[in-house]
């Protein structure tokens, strides 16, 4: 059984689509716990469509802006109680996918962080190459590691940047997992074809 919770180094990193090509690798299940915005194709929609067989757990928190989950909430009426968010009851393989990075706020007291906390599983990193992506990254392994968060390994995705790469995973010693290309067709031939580049 591989369970991992899956974060990035920032928001339009690729968290969903590197998700879906985990869920391929592993038949793996999903589970997304706060959607924020977009609710009329949600995530968990687009990993259906392109994972098939798979199975799809409820988000627990459908919040109708697009914004930061604790003002989303906020606009909402609603208040995203971590304790209101567990594990699905299942003994397979799981990919759960957080909202933003790490330390995206959920509410006035708790982060993106303290949910990964909460849930006791191993982080898989979503790198996407842009100036100032080596700090993102860099950060975003170091805060994980003092708060002691183990970490699975880190993704790339998109266009490839080997310096970029090379730096990221000298400073972190964090192995990497694998690369995920550009991809053309987000279809499930894609997919399929991308989870063979994973090592996990």
């Amino acid at each position: 059984m591989k369970q991992y919770f899956v974060t990035g180094i920032g928001t339009d990193i690729g968290k969903t689509v590197v998700s879906a090509v985990l869920c391929r690798r592993l038949n793996a299940a999903y589970y997304k716990p706060i959607q924020a915005g977009n609710l009329e194709n949600l995530e968990s929609d687009f990993i259906k469509n392109l994972v098939p067989g798979i199975t799809i757990f409820e988000t627990k928190y459908k919040l109708n802006n697009p914004l930061s989950p604790h003002l989303a909430a906020k606009l909402d009426n609603v208040r995203i109680d971590i304790e209101n968010i567990t594990l699905p009851n299942f003994k397979e393989c799981l990919i759960v996918e957080g909202a933003g990075g790490i330390l995206v706020p959920l509410n006035d007291e708790y982060t993106i962080l303290d949910l990964i906390k909460k849930l006791k599983l191993p982080v898989i990193v979503i790198v996407k190459h842009y100036l100032g992506s080596i700090n993102h990254s860099l950060l975003t392994c170091e805060v994980l590691k003092q708060s002691g968060v183990e970490i699975a390994g880190i993704i790339f995705n998109g266009e490839s940047n080997e310096e970029s790469e090379k730096i990221i995973l000298k400073r972190t010693q964090i192995p990497c997992i694998g690369r995920v290309p550009e991809l053309e067709k987000l279809n499930q031939e894609a997919i399929e074809e991308a989870s063979k580049q994973l090592k996990i």
